[in-house]
């Protein structure tokens, strides 16, 4: 699973994966058919995301009406930019569909 912040239009929103990339086709297919069509991605460590989310990481992971290959974790832009250090995310991706 991977973890990535999302910056999009509405702002920042944190989702889990189970693609290898942030910006794989399919997972980008998708965040188009939701709106987001264009979007900054910085992957940030899943025990991390795991540590700071605790019960609502555990909440969402176990939520059967979502597919496992796109969850949404977290779409507070404040709380979600507030919750993790520069330092802790890597590299930035671009999409722009």
């Amino acid at each position: 699973m991977k973890a990535g912040i999302f910056f999009t239009g509405t702002g920042p929103i944190l989702l889990l994966t189970s693609y290898d990339s942030l910006t794989d086709n399919k997972l980008v297919d998708k965040l188009s058919a939701k709106g987001i069509k264009k979007f900054i991605a910085y992957e940030v460590d899943e025990d991390i995301v795991k540590k700071r989310y605790g019960t609502q990481f555990d909440i969402v992971m176990g939520d059967l009406h979502q597919t496992d290959d796109l969850r949404v974790l977290d779409y507070d832009g404040h709380r979600v930019f507030n919750n993790f250090s520069l330092n802790e995310i890597k590299v930035p991706v671009y999409h722009e569909g």
